[in-house]
C-alpha cells in the first residue's frame, strides 16, 4: 500500500484582532492552492473563532501557531498556545454576542477537540472532510508563515521550496501574500 503524504502549513502570530484576518486568508489562499474551495468559509469560520479564544482569554501572552494539515481526506485546522487552561463550552443564549465560539466551531466541523501540549499549552482542533480530488494533488513542501510580533513592517507569505519553480499544470501558482506585520 503507497500511503499519501500529508500537506501541511505553519503560521506563528501573536493573536491580535488584525492579525487574525491576515490568517483568515492565509488558510483561505493555502485550501484554495490545495483546490479545496468547498471548505474555504467553514475553516474560515473556525480559525477564527480559536484565533479569538486566544485572543480574549489566553495567558501569560497571545503567541500561538495555526497548523492545517491535509491527510487523505481529512483537513485538521489546530491552534496551539502557551496557557494551559482548557477551554469551556458555553450555554449561550440566541441573543449573545459572545461566548459562542466553539459552540460555532463544533457546529461547522465533523469533530473538534482540546489536548494539553506539555505542561504549559494545549492545542484546540477541527475536522474537516476534504473532497477526495484534493488527494491526488502533487506534494509540495509546507507553506511557512510567521507573523512579526511587532509593529510594522511586511512579513513575506510563500512557497517555502523554489521560489522560481513551474507552477502545478492546473496553471495555479502556489499561494503568496505580502501581509501587514
Amino acid at each position: 500500500m503507497i500511503s499519501q503524504p500529508s500537506k501541511h502549513c505553519t503560521v506563528e502570530l501573536n493573536a491580535l484582532p488584525s492579525r487574525i484576518g491576515q490568517v483568515r486568508r492565509i488558510v483561505s489562499a493555502q485550501l484554495r492552492y490545495w483546490r479545496l474551495d468547498p471548505l474555504i468559509d467553514r475553516a474560515a469560520l473556525g480559525v477564527t473563532e480559536l484565533l479569538t479564544n486566544v485572543h480574549l482569554h489566553a495567558r501569560p501572552d497571545k503567541l500561538c501557531t495555526v497548523e492545517i494539515e491535509l491527510l487523505l481526506d481529512r483537513l485538521t485546522v489546530s491552534v496551539h498556545d502557551r496557557d494551559p487552561r482548557l477551554p469551556e463550552v458555553r450555554d449561550a443564549n440566541s441573543l449573545a454576542t459572545c461566548g459562542r465560539g466553539l459552540s460555532m466551531v463544533a457546529a461547522v466541523s465533523e469533530s473538534w477537540g482540546v489536548r494539553p501540549d506539555g505542561e504549559s499549552g494545549k492545542v484546540v482542533w477541527f475536522t474537516l472532510t476534504a473532497p477526495s480530488a484534493a488527494a491526488a494533488l502533487p506534494v509540495r513542501p509546507p507553506y511557512t508563515a510567521v507573523a512579526a510580533s511587532g509593529g510594522g513592517g511586511f512579513v513575506e507569505v510563500e512557497h517555502a521550496g523554489d521560489a522560481l519553480a513551474p507552477a502545478p499544470e492546473s496553471g495555479h501558482a502556489p499561494a503568496r501574500s505580502a501581509v501587514a506585520g
